[in-house]
């Protein structure tokens, strides 16, 4: 059984959007050149690697990419 709450895991309280901070953000998650397909590149790139070690690493950097960040 599922229990969805639609709630944010941290409060969040936008005084002065800023549309052009959230292009740069979003197009740094989700576009071409952002994380999410940089990690996909290197997830499919290990089922053509030459050896195990090189599918290893590519494995270890592809999920490295898709886990959350933390900036300070």
């Amino acid at each position: 059984m599922w229990m969805y709450e639609k709630k944010l895991q941290y409060p969040v309280n936008i005084k002065n959007p800023d549309p052009a901070l959230a292009k740069v953000i979003i197009s740094q998650l989700g576009g071409p050149d952002g994380e999410l397909g940089a990690s996909l590149r290197y997830l499919n790139q290990r089922y053509s690697a030459p050896s195990r070690e090189v599918q290893a690493m590519l494995t270890d950097i592809g999920t490295e990419e898709l886990a959350p960040r933390t900036y300070k």
